[in-house]
């Protein structure tokens, strides 16, 4: 975060970050407030944005210590435009599943962000496919993320649609909102799921008590309508292989919903799954736990397959993409302890 610019004319600062706290928040210091929203900074650098009269709420410069209220308008601004207002193309190399005039199709690594945001102002899949394409269209929204119909969180992998031409722009973002996409993601999760096959429905939103996380909400009081429907694939009774098949595509979807199943993502940080949530005390296990942490140092989540109609010739497309090395090793060191080792009884449920 750049806070060297003191600049007290509102004629002169840029609005970099804006966010609206909702109904529920409770009053909260701006600067615990700002960091649960930048995941890429500190609260020192935030606490040093507002001493330089950055940090502004429904218009006036506060200091770190304001409580934050629901209604307020909390807004980082700067004298400088925001940096990633302008895309630099970058040859950044790309695994491409297919490629045309109108879409471009990728199957991205784990660690590649989507678009430039805050704290990630280069290296980011925008900034690749801008090399790849000129002029990719922005879409009606007029945010610059050039070409993204849909995202994949950071550290998931796997299959993406992108526009390379307006046509492709509208026609496909079209398609993820008529939920007329087909998409199947593999995720490995903590414990035995009951139930060899299901539906999860529940409006997810930001969560109430942690803003850095989405929540779901039962009664659809908060947040947007989803649906996840998943397969059990694999049983190793401390986790379970799932795929799961989108029909609505909110924020951290899966993450949220399998959480709420009461099966977090293996080795999910922001949603509790890089904790040891099903298994022994034994020191082995927990050994053996760390390692398949270090095998796969990310959220298990993989965008395995992506179908969708052509934006110029009507045909059904459809792409996938293998089970990267990091989650099959998950998989296999699994399928060698269960084998050695029976769960305990209170362990298989």
């Amino acid at each position: 975060m750049d806070e060297q610019h003191d600049s007290t004319s509102n004629d002169e600062l840029y609005v970099h970050h804006s966010f609206t706290a909702d109904k529920g928040q409770n009053p909260l210091r701006v600067d615990k407030f700002l960091f649960n929203f930048l995941e890429d900074t500190s609260r020192s650098r935030i606490q040093k944005a507002a001493d330089a009269g950055s940090i502004h709420v429904n218009g006036l410069p506060v200091k770190s210590n304001y409580k934050v209220k629901a209604g307020d308008t909390v807004e980082l601004v700067l004298a400088d435009p925001p940096r990633d207002s302008e895309i630099v193309p970058e040859n950044i190399p790309l695994d491409l599943l297919y490629r045309d005039e109108h879409v471009i199709v990728v199957n991205k690594e784990a660690g590649l962000v989507c678009h430039p945001g805050h704290g990630n102002y280069t290296g980011t899949l925008v900034h690749a496919l801008a090399y790849l394409a000129e002029n990719l269209p922005v879409g009606s929204s007029g945010e610059e993320r050039p070409g993204l119909v849909h995202r994949l969180d950071k550290n998931t992998t796997g299959v993406m649609v992108v526009a390379a031409s307006e046509l492709a722009m509208s026609h496909l973002a079209k398609q993820f909102y008529d939920r007329t996409t087909q998409r199947e993601y593999i995720a490995i999760v903590w414990g035995n799921v009951k139930e060899d096959e299901g539906t999860i429905t529940g409006h997810i939103g930001r969560s109430l008590s942690d803003r850095l996380q989405m929540a779901v909400f039962e009664d659809g009081s908060e947040g947007k309508h989803a649906v996840t429907h998943y397969k059990v694939l694999q049983r190793f009774g401390y986790v379970t292989v799932v795929s799961c098949k989108l029909e609505t595509g909110r924020t951290h979807q899966i993450r949220v919903h399998m959480k709420y199943l009461g099966h977090p993502l293996f080795n999910d940080e922001r949603y509790g799954g890089d904790k040891i949530l099903k298994g022994t005390t034994f020191t082995k296990y927990k050994q053996f736990i760390i390692n398949c942490f270090k095998a796969c140092p990310r959220h298990a989540l993989h965008a395995k397959s992506l179908g969708f109609t052509h934006p110029k010739t009507g045909e059904q497309h459809r792409y996938e993409s293998v089970l990267p090395e990091d989650m099959q090793e998950v998989i296999r060191k699994f399928d060698s302890y269960t084998s050695a080792v029976e769960p305990h009884k209170d362990e298989e449920e």
